[in-house]
Parts: C-alpha cells; structure tokens; sequence
C-alpha cells in the first residue's frame, strides 16, 4: 500500500468516526414540531420529544414579546422591544421557536429520554439559552438552567442577574456527562429568583452528541503528519532531479 493510500484510510477512518459521533441524538431539539401550535407545555400544546409539568412555555422567536403564547392563566408575554423595552429579545442563533420556563413558580424540568447512548461513553449537551423577564412585573430577578443526564451530577450555566424589563441576550452552553446506561432522561430545569416578578429561562437548539475518541484525532494527526512527509520528500526527490 503506498502513502497516498494509507493516508486517504486513516483520514477515512477518522472522518467516519468523528460523523457518527456527532450525530445529534435529540429529538426536536428547536422546538419546533408542536401538537397545537405556541403555547404552555403539556397545557394546550406538546413538544414532540419532550415532556413537562410546569409552568414552561414555547414561544415564537419573533413574537415573544407581541404574540406571546398562552397558558392556564391566560396570555403570556415578556418584555421585549414591542411592548417599550428595547432590550434585544429575538430569535436564538438556532431560528425559529425557542422554550421558556419560569424559575419560580411551577417549577418543573422539560426532559426528554435519550436512547441509543454507549455506557461509560462522553457525550456533549449544547445549546443556547438566555435570561428574560415576563411583560407586566417588575424588579432585578435572576435566571440560570440546571442541565443532568440520568443521575449524573447537576451542571449550571451562569447565572444572569437581571434588571427590570431586561434581557441577557442569546448565550452558548456546553457541558459534557459520561452516559450509564444505553436510555438516560436529559433534563433542564429553571432556576430564578424572586417568585412573582417572574424570571424566565430561554431555551433552543438542544443537541447531544458523543465526544471524539482520542483514537480518531490521533489517526487524523497522522495522516497529516504522513501528507507532510510524502509532500517533503517528493520535493527533495524533485531537488536531487
């Protein structure tokens, strides 16, 4: 076997490695596939994949802030620019509906059960989230999500320390869990204060995927370690000529 084909099999390899890992393992991870259209979760809509008992809410990107969605206790809005905040609330970097739950009050996680995992393999969560505030109330509250895989010890995003009609703007999480079993429940729950200002924790583009192995970047390495080898000496080969 010459170098040229080694290389394309080791590159090969590793490529086929790194794609298969990387295969989000989340289902409707946007939020986007609903029974009934924007509205309280498990209330008057359902987010296909994804389970709930509290007060959490989908929203569109767009129109949090003038649409709202509606729930048990009527219309829900927060603050944004078309209600008198010119804040910044809009639509994730994923597009599209986004998740938002109260820290508060109804307090209960949005998970979803994962299947497919390898035991004691690495998997990555990301997902981007933000802080906001719920139109009509006022006063400095805070938001932060608590993210598990199965019984794996709580991660946190920070926390946003908000102020009156304030929004923190869209932020990027990533946290990595070991998996224990091959089906584990991934779980987000809302964490904010005080109750009745209310705070709400946003939450779009959810996606889990498996680490790289060492194993796969090590023959990546290689393979471009062998492309300067060959590429160096077809060069002195080309001087001696």
């Amino acid at each position: 076997m010459n170098i040229k084909s080694m290389l394309l099999g080791l590159v090969a390899v590793a490529a086929f490695g790194g794609t298969a890992q990387a295969a989000n393992l989340v289902v409707n991870g946007g939020f986007e596939t609903l029974t009934n259209g924007i509205g309280q979760l498990n209330y008057n809509t359902v987010a296909t994949g994804w389970s709930t008992n509290g007060y959490n809410f989908v929203f569109g990107g767009a129109t949090a802030d003038s649409v709202g969605s509606s729930g048990q206790y009527g219309n829900l809005k927060l603050w944004g620019p078309a209600n008198g905040f010119a804040n910044g609330l809009g639509p994730s970097p994923d597009g599209g509906n986004f998740a938002a739950a109260d820290g508060a009050f109804g307090v209960s996680p949005i998970q979803q059960t994962l299947t497919g995992l390898t035991s004691g393999k690495k998997y990555a969560v990301k997902f981007y989230w933000a802080g906001a505030q719920q139109q009509g109330f006022t006063g400095p509250n805070d938001e932060r999500w608590d993210v598990t895989l199965g019984n794996s010890p709580v991660q946190s995003t920070s926390t946003y320390f908000n102020t009156t009609g304030g929004f923190s703007g869209w932020r990027s999480a990533s946290f990595v869990f070991t998996a224990a079993n091959a089906t584990q429940v991934l779980s987000f729950l809302a964490v904010g204060h005080p109750e009745g200002v209310p705070p709400f924790s946003l939450i779009d583009g959810v996606s889990v995927a498996g680490v790289p192995e060492a194993s796969s970047w090590i023959m990546l390495i290689a393979g471009f370690g062998l492309v300067g080898a060959a590429a160096r000496r077809r060069r002195n080969i080309a001087v001696a000529a």
